[in-house]
């Protein structure tokens, strides 16, 4: 089969479309045939060596969508052609930017038919992600206001449909040209991130009970100003390796808890997986599809999901 890989860490152009053995699945592991695979920030930092993969060379790629080509002899819930997705793969798992990928039966759930397999790979580590800080977390309730930021981003879009569809009235920031395109998602309130009196904006539209945030160096101060009583702060990403309160005794004062939240630390990817799956069928989640690459162009996807700016994400189809 044809397979992206890298035999070191570095720049994107360390990466080669290569001939490798097709694997077989054993046990509780189920093969994929990919039919559409993800590109996320996380991708990039598995290949220039900030985070640490498997034992090299090695397939990026964290997340997938596609048919059963085949199962081990203990996988229980799959057949040969049964529609899939996928995601906790690309960090100890090998990666699904490859013609075929191989899945723990836990990692994976069914895709609906109508959910065409570019959505489903765009949903998968994104939509888990935003299950595990709004949901699993925050415990966002019914009628709670949640920020979001960044709501233009894979995270962020999704973010803004789940909260939506939890009942929550939902704030979210972005570039002026996605503002229509957040609302029509589920936003209430949709404010250029750029302009001077963001904070003042963001407490008028209703002071967050529930935030997440994708650059804690950069927001963590303006969390906690903004944030309601006892309100909670997942933590998905940052920049830099520290970020501080610039205000403890507000902090305290608020009674606010900041939750981090790794993609990766899901006890039971299948199980959210699912869930999502539901939200799609009933039209109440979607995942924008920016644009597609070609395996021989998955360079190019690492260097636009971190440079280039779009609504949605970036979606390999083999």
């Amino acid at each position: 089969m044809r397979a992206v890989r890298f035999h070191e860490h570095g720049g994107p152009e360390v990466l080669t479309v290569e001939d490798v053995p097709m694997p077989t699945p054993e046990g509780d592991e189920v093969l994929v045939e990919v039919a559409a695979a993800g590109v996320n920030p996380v991708d990039t930092y598995f290949r220039d060596g900030a985070y640490d993969p498997g034992e090299l060379p090695w397939i990026p790629g964290s997340d997938c969508a596609g048919t059963v080509a085949e199962i081990g002899d203990a996988v229980e819930g799959y057949a040969e052609g049964d529609r899939v997705f996928a995601t906790g793969l690309g960090n100890w798992l090998q990666g699904t930017c490859a013609e075929y990928a191989i899945v723990p039966e836990s990692h994976l759930a069914h895709l609906p038919d109508a959910v065409d397999f570019e959505t489903g790979a765009a949903v998968a580590l994104v939509g888990v992600t935003a299950w595990q800080t709004l949901v699993d977390a925050c415990s966002l309730e019914l009628a709670e206001r949640a920020l979001i930021h960044g709501g233009s981003g894979g995270v962020g879009h999704v973010a803004v449909q789940l909260a939506d569809a939890a009942g929550a009235r939902v704030t979210t920031t972005a570039s002026p040209q996605y503002h229509d395109r957040l609302s029509k998602l589920g936003a209430d309130d949709v404010f250029d991130y750029r302009r001077e009196d963001i904070a003042d904006a963001v407490t008028e539209a209703g002071a967050p009970d529930v935030i997440l945030d994708h650059r804690l160096d950069d927001y963590l101060s303006f969390d906690t100003d903004v944030a309601a009583q006892s309100a909670r702060i997942a933590a998905i990403g940052n920049s830099d390796l520290a970020a501080t309160f610039e205000n403890v005794p507000q902090c305290r004062a608020k009674d606010l808890t900041v939750h981090h939240v790794s993609m990766f630390n899901t006890p039971e990817f299948g199980a959210v997986l699912d869930r999502l799956a539901t939200l799609m069928a009933d039209d109440a989640l979607t995942g924008v599809v920016a644009d597609t690459y070609a395996l021989d162009e998955v360079a190019d996807a690492h260097v636009d999901v971190l440079e280039e700016s779009f609504l949605g994400k970036l979606v390999v189809t083999p």
